[in-house]
C-alpha cells in the first residue's frame, strides 16, 4: 500500500478523549464523528483536513479510553494513515480493526514539521519526508494486517470471507 499526503502534526500523549470527545459518543454515524475529530486539540482540524492527508504524532498516540470511535473519526475525516512515534496498544488494534493504516516511525516524526508531505510504502517498508528528502525504514505490515486493511477493516474482511464461502458452497 502506498500513501502520499500533507501532514498534520500532533504532540505526545494525544488521548482518545481529544481525538473524539466523549460528548459525541452517542452516535456511530461516521460523518458526524468526522465533523468533531480532534476538536479539543485543534477546533478547526475537521474543517481543514483533506482526503488523503496524514496525521504525524508523537509518543503514545491514542492513549486513554478504549473506543473504536477514535480511529473511525480519523478515517472518516479522510486521513489516509497515521505516522507516530508509538501508539497505545488498544488504539493500535482498534485502528487495524477498522482498516486504518498506522505506522510507527519515530525518526520521521522527530524531523516532521506541520504541513510536510510524506510518502509511505508499506509493501517495501519505508517512509519519506518529501521536504527533507530523508527516508526511513519501517516494518512492512504482516500479511494478516495487510489483508484486514485492504478489506476495509476486520468486519469487512469477515463479511467478504463469508460471501466467498457461500459462493463456493453453491458451486
Amino acid at each position: 500500500m502506498r500513501f502520499q499526503g500533507k501532514s498534520w502534526k500532533f504532540p505526545d500523549d494525544v488521548d482518545t478523549d481529544v481525538i473524539i470527545p466523549a460528548r459525541y459518543l452517542m452516535t456511530t454515524d461516521e460523518d458526524e464523528l468526522a465533523e468533531h475529530v480532534m476538536e479539543d486539540i485543534d477546533p478547526e482540524f475537521a474543517g481543514k483536513v483533506q482526503q488523503g492527508e496524514m496525521i504525524v504524532a508523537g509518543k503514545n498516540f491514542g492513549c486513554g479510553s478504549s473506543r473504536e470511535h477514535a480511529p473511525i473519526a480519523i478515517k472518516a475525516a479522510g486521513v489516509s494513515c497515521i505516522i507516530a512515534e508509538s501508539y497505545a496498544r488498544i488504539f493500535y488494534r482498534n485502528a487495524i480493526n477498522i482498516g486504518m493504516p498506522i505506522i510507527e516511525c519515530p525518526e520521521a516524526v522527530q524531523e516532521a514539521q506541520e504541513g510536510d508531505e510524506f510518502e509511505v510504502d508499506t509493501e517495501e517498508g519505508w517512509v519519506r519526508n518529501v521536504r527533507s528528502g530523508n527516508s526511513y525504514e519501517i516494518a512492512p505490515f504482516p500479511e494478516k494486517v495487510k489483508n484486514i486493511i485492504a478489506a476495509g477493516g476486520l468486519m469487512a474482511q469477515v463479511a467478504q470471507q463469508v460471501r466467498e464461502r457461500q459462493q463456493a458452497e453453491t458451486k
